[in-house]
């Protein structure tokens, strides 16, 4: 087991998934082996291989970093895969089983929102922010469901440039920052803000569709100054 674990901690993916491949397992080793097997699909971009061992993982007795881990793949693979209520089932779990962390609760908004349950969303990354009040993912996820659902958005704003003070060049966060300004009606300033995050990540579709927005609704401004 100590091989393939020093593989995958080198990142060496595929020969760690051909190494826990070839381990012949028992009722003390299925858990862990399956572990391992699940990190190295999602690794490797295999989802649906990847659930098939990690939704044996979450179901074990292996210890607490592991099954908090499986979990939180699982939770990932099934946003990947539009599966967001399946989603919320893992995280909601791990919120019962008493692992309340930033992370845990900033996910749970991200799959709330995308279902529609927008004050769920953000009562949860409210939750996140009372645990860690600078934590940038937090603040911008918060900040960005309020611009989208247009509620309250000069909060949004102080969210936004709370988590842009720590990563000022992070294009989400730009994106989020750009999409406020739109809120508040400021054009100008959003337009600028849009490109920037256009520039550092230009196949983004979300920063392309509010850059088209923001253009569409400027160019009708000018018209109508003429």
């Amino acid at each position: 087991m100590l091989e393939g674990k020093k593989l995958y901690k080198q990142g060496k993916y595929r020969e760690a998934l051909e190494f826990f491949r070839k381990q012949k397992s028992d009722e003390d080793t299925f858990a862990e082996i399956s572990y391992y097997l699940g990190l190295c699909y999602a690794k490797l971009e295999k989802l649906e291989e990847a659930l098939l061992y990690l939704e044996q993982v979450v179901t074990s007795d292996l210890g607490f970093a592991q099954a908090y881990q499986a979990r939180m793949l699982l939770a990932y693979i099934y946003c990947e895969t539009d599966r967001f209520r399946l989603a919320e089932f893992e995280l909601e779990k791990l919120s019962e089983d008493g692992y309340d962390s930033v992370q845990v609760h900033s996910a749970l908004g991200f799959v709330l929102h995308a279902q529609g349950k927008k004050a769920a969303a953000i009562h949860q990354l409210e939750k996140a922010l009372e645990i860690d009040e600078r934590n940038p993912t937090a603040l911008n996820s918060l900040a960005y469901i309020m611009a989208e659902e247009n509620i309250r958005p000069g909060v949004a704003l102080t969210y936004v440039r709370r988590a842009l003070e720590q990563r000022p060049d992070h294009p989400a966060y730009l994106d989020t920052l750009g999409w406020v300004q739109f809120r508040i009606g400021n054009l100008t300033e959003s337009l600028e803000t849009l490109r920037r995050a256009r520039k550092k990540w230009p196949d983004n579709n979300d920063i392309r569709s509010h850059l088209r927005v923001v253009m569409d609704k400027n160019h009708e401004a000018q018209q109508q100054k003429r």
